[in-house]
């Protein structure tokens, strides 16, 4: 008993000399740490590069762009201008070459396509007729298919927007109740929704950064209004506004537009819920009730054709 008791202990000694020795001093940890944030400084500065690079072709690509546009006419103040600098800004847009951009994509994508559908038309034996509506097809799908992509963007920024409208009313009449005034609340609404909704949080940033260079603060709500195009928000800053301008308590206002903005999100979702079941009947009637006749009837076919087959034998 005295040997097993003395060679457990001096296993315990042993090992507890391992760790002891395998833990490292305070220079070697110190060093340790020291290699690691290089490593990660060293990956950052080689991501940073990185981004650097693809920032410095976006930007040449955008000044190609621009210039193609230029000679296009993308300058035009024409309403049918004035319609796609609405759509872009709508879709996030807003630098002042995107129109050019756009109207260049446009032309380059139309030239692509066609000359893509030429090259098909030469490689695969056709008429001239399937080689004329190739190009045709071509040269409008390039030209349609920018349009599509940034009204696409449009909408799904719009939802974003409309989405994320009540919580950030919600939280905008807390902070106004709690004290702090239109701007400082703006601001704040504006930190707390990045996380959440990123497309609402850069709309109100950008009102807040307007405000603080100086432009008026009923000016800076006609902006937001004008920018995305929503309702809500349209009627959220005339509210704002016509408190600001009449002197009425800006939290009252703001508690009673975010019920209302409620409600009108509660029916939307009754809506939706209730075209559910219409949104439903098409998928059974095209896919599941074909295959349920087929899963009942089948068998009854088979047994009525063995049973033709023996009443019509000899």
């Amino acid at each position: 008993m005295i040997y097993v008791v003395g060679f457990l202990t001096a296993t315990a000694v042993a090992l507890l000399v391992l760790a002891v020795a395998s833990v490292p001093s305070g220079e070697a940890r110190t060093l340790r740490r020291r290699l690691e944030e290089l490593r990660a400084g060293e990956a950052s500065y080689q991501e940073l590069q990185e981004r650097r690079r693809r920032q410095a072709k976006r930007e040449r690509l955008e000044t190609l762009l621009e210039a193609v546009g230029e000679r296009m006419g993308g300058a035009d103040q024409g309403r049918r201008s004035q319609t796609m600098r609405s759509l872009l800004r709508f879709a996030g847009y807003r630098k002042p070459n995107a129109l050019t951009v756009f109207l260049a994509s446009r032309l380059l994508l139309a030239a692509g396509f066609g000359v893509g559908a030429l090259f098909l038309a030469t490689v695969f034996p056709m008429s001239s007729l399937q080689r004329i509506t190739y190009l045709t097809f071509g040269v409008l799908l390039g030209w349609m298919l920018p349009y599509i992509m940034v009204n696409r963007r449009r909408k799904h920024r719009q939802r974003q927007l409309q989405r994320a409208l009540p919580d950030a009313l919600d939280l905008l009449v807390v902070c106004v109740e709690a004290g702090l005034g239109l701007n400082q609340a703006l601001q704040r609404v504006a930190q707390e929704m990045d996380r959440v909704s990123p497309a609402m949080s850069d709309e109100l940033t950008l009102t807040t950064l307007e405000i603080r260079a100086g432009t008026p603060r009923e000016e800076a709500l006609r902006h937001l209004a004008d920018r995305n195009g929503l309702d809500d928000v349209q009627s959220l800053t005339g509210m704002l506004i016509q408190t600001d301008r009449f002197g009425t308590s800006i939290a009252q206002a703001l508690r009673v537009h975010a019920d209302s903005l409620r409600d009108k999100r509660r029916q939307l979702a009754e809506e939706a819920a209730a075209k559910t079941s219409v949104k439903m009947l098409f998928p059974l009637v095209f896919f599941v009730f074909p295959a349920i006749f087929i899963a009942l009837l089948g068998p009854a076919v088979f047994r009525m054709r063995d049973l033709f087959k023996g009443l019509g034998g000899p």
